[in-house]
């Protein structure tokens, strides 16, 4: 049995090789803070809105248009850098998005149709840095083992952003202004995806060669089986967030908010960290289903509502597995991606996971106020049954895709040589 030091040991020096890859830091780096604007947007356009004297109504709707838009581009954008490569989409979309949240903090919220149309704007062209990641990590890293333990990096480095981005948003509205703080943090997105787009392995990667068809990664059954349960893991992690403002205003207020909010983030970023610094046998989608099915279960406790400190620790095991989910994911889409769709079909799992969780937010609400907190804390654990009911019901579409898709011998399609079936390092040139 391995001593607990040795298993640390060789977890950070796991990560610490994918780190000091040549290429990799820039990599992380540039696409989370290219996506800063992304993970603060709704945040900021609810404070500048209330700085600007509009209602929370109106907050809400501006917030919901600008989601709503970055659902419906990160497909559609990720299907342009399949087809045209990143530096072409990503850095003007950035600065059109960017342009667009300028002209918002600058016109104000007067207009109202203008409001909306720029909010549009920024969200449609929005980046898919966090697709493009995921796409040139094969041509970045040496083997598969350490792609695999980078989509987990990945998983955890967003949990670390949309808990730190919050509190830049709030330092921007301290220190300046709201109307700054809009501006400000969609300048640092650019400079992040100028450099991403600016390294040599964004400006060489080139998708494989891909079949012409409208639907696109969507052709895929394996992938729209995964897409699927995915909207219900969304739904859940949307509808914690409602259930545990209820449950705050009877315990302590925003300050448990708080801490519950931050407890879930660190019980993704601990099972996160723990899952990628280990080798994991079998196929990826038989373990999502237990990974699945454990994310469901953590939620069930939740219905407890026991005290602060008891709940914080319920929350915090309640997020373990959210991280792992994801990164699991990861793997499965390329797997299952067409070849030649592969920026795309992760755009997609982006665009279900938003939606989900928008779906959850608006879900939870009505039962939230119609049965408390307990019920509210219900509807994660009821989404995340769903969801594991759905890999369950394509577990054969899963299989058969993932499994028995045919990897090609050439260098291109196949440099890593991948022991597993569809994972190659083929979307590059």
């Amino acid at each position: 049995m391995r001593p607990r030091g040795r298993e640390g040991q060789d977890m950070a020096t796991g990560y610490l090789e994918i780190l000091r890859t040549r290429h990799a830091t820039r990599l992380l780096v540039g696409t989370l803070v290219g996506r800063l604007p992304n993970a603060t947007g709704a945040i900021a356009i609810v404070l500048f809105v209330r700085a600007a004297g509009g209602t929370y109504s109106l907050a809400g709707a501006l917030a919901a248009v600008y989601g709503v838009a970055n659902a419906v581009g990160q497909p559609l954008l990720g299907r342009l850098v399949d087809l045209y490569g990143q530096p072409r989409v990503q850095l003007p979309a950035a600065l059109v998005s960017a342009l667009g949240m300028t002209g918002l903090a600058l016109a104000g919220i007067e207009p109202l149709p203008l409001a909306y149309a720029l909010t549009v704007v920024a969200g449609l062209f929005t980046p898919p840095l966090e697709g493009g990641l995921r796409a040139l990590w094969p041509a970045v890293l040496r083997r598969q083992d350490q792609v695999h333990t980078a989509y987990a990096m990945d998983a955890v480095a967003q949990e670390v952003m949309f808990t730190v981005g919050p509190l830049l948003v709030t330092l921007c509205v301290a220190v300046w202004s709201a109307q700054a703080a809009l501006i400000v943090l969609n300048v640092i997105g650019v400079l992040g995806a100028l450099s991403v787009v600016l390294s040599h392995p964004s400006r060489a990667w080139r998708s494989a060669p891909r079949e012409a068809h409208w639907l696109g990664a969507l052709r895929s059954p394996g992938l729209l089986a995964l897409l699927g349960a995915f909207l219900f893991v969304g739904i859940a992690l949307g509808s914690i967030t409602v259930a545990s403002i209820s449950y705050a205003d009877d315990h302590g207020g925003d300050a448990t908010y708080g801490w519950l909010m931050a407890a879930l983030g660190l019980g993704a970023l601990v099972g996160g960290t723990v899952y990628g610094a280990r080798q994991w046998a079998g196929a990826p989608e038989r373990r999502l289903r237990v990974l699945v099915g454990l994310l469901a279960v953590c939620y069930l406790p939740l219905m407890l509502v026991p005290g602060a400190v008891a709940m914080t620790a319920l929350v915090a095991l309640a997020g373990v597995f959210l991280a792992p989910c994801i990164a699991c994911a990861f793997i499965i889409v390329d797997r299952h991606a067409p070849r030649g769709t592969v920026t795309e079909a992760f755009s997609w799992l982006v665009t279900t996971f938003t939606v989900g969780a928008s779906v959850g937010t608006g879900l939870a609400g009505p039962v939230v106020q119609w049965g408390g907190a307990v019920r509210g804390f219900a509807v994660p654990a009821v989404a995340g049954g769903v969801a594991l009911l759905v890999l369950l019901a394509t577990g054969r579409v899963l299989a058969a895709t993932g499994g028995g898709a045919v990897v090609e011998g050439s260098s291109e399609n196949d440099r890593n040589g991948a022991a597993e079936p569809r994972f190659s390092a083929g979307h590059q040139a």
